[in-house]
């Protein structure tokens, strides 16, 4: 009954506004008028949907980390700077211009396609980063008993993207950010044995582990941006079928912008993460000599970051006339996951 009305209303506006071009005489007039109505408010959209699409800028990890302990009154604790950060990067995704774009039904967040792509490369590493809350940071081991708060927001955050309604995806990530913060208290009240974030470095390792084959898969779909015959490496023990020894990759040309802007929300999330991982295991990194590999991935990150002055991500070939935006992105990606793999084998082996 409610979409029969709303489709009810929705034909009853276009009837009226459609009417306007059948009338004659002083029907003519009308007709510019509603012409100007209706190019005021597409220019309206266009503005709009430019605005939405800028990328949210960085923020400072201690200064985010100071402004949530404030909230609940309490100092430092070791944890306090990466669940701040996860907090802060999951209230950008709905707080940004425009809020949540990607299950918008409406314009402008109907047309645009970078910012949803950006948005579904951050919260896929919210995703990773609650989840290594849940199961590592949070348990003493393998036996503990899991966090009553990260049970709840871990597997919200892996709420459908999309939903519009009944319930719709932000009010999902709503809740999980909430028992973020509600876990944040905990951990930071001095009075609350209950709830713990430990750093050590093998829960470092296994998080690390989760983010290398991110950032792999990633720098192989910018890669693929320019089309290119390789060698299947995914040929390797028994498989269910046979694969061909050799594939043809490229990315559609229609596609380049929507790997390229989920690469630029993975790469802002994970930054803010490493940055906020820094301050929380500095202890076990100084330990394990691993203090500078931490610090070149994330400025390796950081140069991921900067801005793309052409307004279209260019798809030119490797050598060619043009850029690639996508080749650019990967450099840096991959340059990044190699320093993760040494940062890996310096935390189990320094």
């Amino acid at each position: 009954m409610f979409w029969a009305n709303v489709k009810q209303k929705w034909f009853s506006f276009l009837s009226s506004f459609l009417s306007i071009f059948r009338l004659g005489g002083d029907g003519s007039k009308r007709k510019k008028i509603a012409l100007s109505i209706l190019g005021v408010v597409l220019i309206f959209v266009l503005v709009i949907g430019i605005y939405w699409s800028r990328e949210p800028a960085e923020f400072s990890v201690a200064q985010n980390t100071n402004e949530k302990l404030a909230l609940s009154g309490n100092d430092y604790v070791v944890g306090a700077a990466s669940t701040a950060a996860m907090i802060r990067v999951a209230e950008t995704l709905l707080n940004k211009p425009g809020g949540y774009l990607s299950n918008d039904i409406m314009p402008p967040g109907l047309y645009l396609d970078n910012i949803p792509n950006w948005e579904f490369g951050a919260l896929v590493q919210v995703r990773d980063f609650s989840r290594a809350f849940r199961e590592n940071f949070s348990r003493s081991q393998s036996q503990s008993v899991e966090d009553p708060d990260l049970i709840v927001s871990e597997p919200n955050f892996h709420f459908d993207t999309d939903s519009w309604i009944f319930p719709p995806s932000e009010s999902e990530y709503s809740v999980a950010i909430e028992r973020l913060y509600s876990y944040l208290g905990r951990i930071a009240d001095p009075q609350n044995a209950d709830a713990q974030f430990y750093a050590r470095a093998d829960n470092l390792s296994n998080w690390l582990l989760n983010v290398e084959s991110r950032l792999g898969s990633l720098s192989q779909r910018l890669s693929a941006s320019v089309g290119e015959e390789r060698v299947n490496i995914d040929i390797g023990a028994a498989q269910s079928t046979p694969a061909a020894l050799d594939i043809s990759v490229q990315t559609p040309w229609l596609l380049i912008d929507n790997v390229f802007y989920e690469a630029r929300g993975a790469t802002w999330a994970l930054m803010h993460f490493l940055r906020a991982v820094e301050i929380d295991f500095e202890q076990v990194l100084d330990d394990k000599n691993a203090s500078a590999s931490l610090r070149q991935i994330i400025r390796d990150l950081e140069a991921s970051q900067r801005t793309v002055f052409f307004p279209v991500i260019l798809n030119g070939s490797g050598f060619g006339t043009f850029a690639n935006h996508s080749l650019t992105m990967a450099n840096y990606i991959s340059r990044a996951n190699a320093a993760i793999i040494d940062l890996r084998d310096l935390l189990s082996q320094g």
